[in-house]
């Protein structure tokens, strides 16, 4: 089957080609820009497109077109721009610009392959234009990655967030009705917490909205990070998963015992973010 790449979607003129070039925004080792385009998509559209440090990536009549990072080798076109003016600044937003109704259609929904093998975040698009293939087009814009199923659950405090607080039908309704011993990991100090969510804890869903309204869910422990450290730390370096669920009709006893078991294993008394 023949590839569909971005320039047949995008129908550029020869002329237009020319003056042509692609911002890839990745995870810049604090944000990840798929959390932020899904909070705010200008915050990538302009905030991360239009940022210079000490390179000038851009220049007055060039079209930029912008992604950011959605997976190996995959990448959203999240909108292109012409660019008006730029506004000689360093370590800020330098240009601005104006954004292409012709091709709005395609803004959040377009996912792109491309094995990014240089280190520079801008690249001409003739210099790339083969390398650039359409693999999807979403029906709608993207707002989340899918429920993955119950054993591949890992999800950053923003990605929990953005899941409860957009009430994203395919996540909310996998945990609602599911109790589940879960375990959460400071990737910045190594240590878990085991907890559980049982009918009397509202079920999984319930159980977690606890943890993004307060960061602790009512643990001792997590009291103390954010006593010592402040939420901040909380939204940066803490991680959620599932290690076991099970449906709303096993006994609550079995819950407690499983999520006992786990404390066990992972030593989360001694070494980790349990009391007890």
């Amino acid at each position: 089957m023949k590839k569909i790449l971005l320039k047949d979607l995008l129908n550029f003129s020869s002329e237009q080609i020319e003056k042509v070039k692609v911002k890839f925004n990745q995870h810049n080792g604090d944000t990840n820009p798929m959390e932020e385009y899904i909070k705010n998509p200008e915050a990538i559209n302009t905030g991360w497109l239009f940022w210079r440090k000490e390179k000038r990536y851009f220049n007055e009549g060039e079209i930029a077109i912008c992604f950011f990072k959605l997976g190996k080798d995959t990448w959203v076109l999240s909108t292109i721009k012409l660019v008006t003016k730029e506004l000689n600044k360093k370590n800020g937003i330098n240009y601005e610009g104006e954004e292409l109704e012709k091709y709005s259609a395609y803004y959040g929904r377009v996912i792109v392959k491309h094995h990014k093998k240089y280190q520079n975040q801008v690249r001409k698009f003739k210099m790339i234009i083969e390398d650039l293939e359409v693999s999807q087009i979403l029906p709608t814009i993207y707002d989340g990655e899918e429920f993955p199923g119950y054993d591949n659950v890992s999800l950053s405090y923003n990605q929990l967030k953005i899941i409860i607080t957009k009430h994203k039908r395919d996540w909310i309704n996998a945990l609602k009705n599911q109790k589940a011993v879960y375990l959460i990991t400071d990737k910045e100090s190594g240590k878990h917490y085991i907890g559980s969510a049982t009918e009397s804890e509202g079920m999984l869903l319930t159980r977690w909205t606890t943890y993004i309204k307060n960061g602790h869910g009512g643990n001792e422990l997590l009291k103390d990070i954010i006593n010592e450290k402040g939420f901040n730390y909380i939204k940066e370096n803490f991680q959620y998963s599932i290690l076991e669920n099970y449906n709303a009709r096993i006994d609550d006893k079995i819950i407690i015992t499983r999520e006992g078991w786990w404390k066990r294993v992972l030593n989360s008394r001694t070494h980790g973010l349990n009391l007890n």
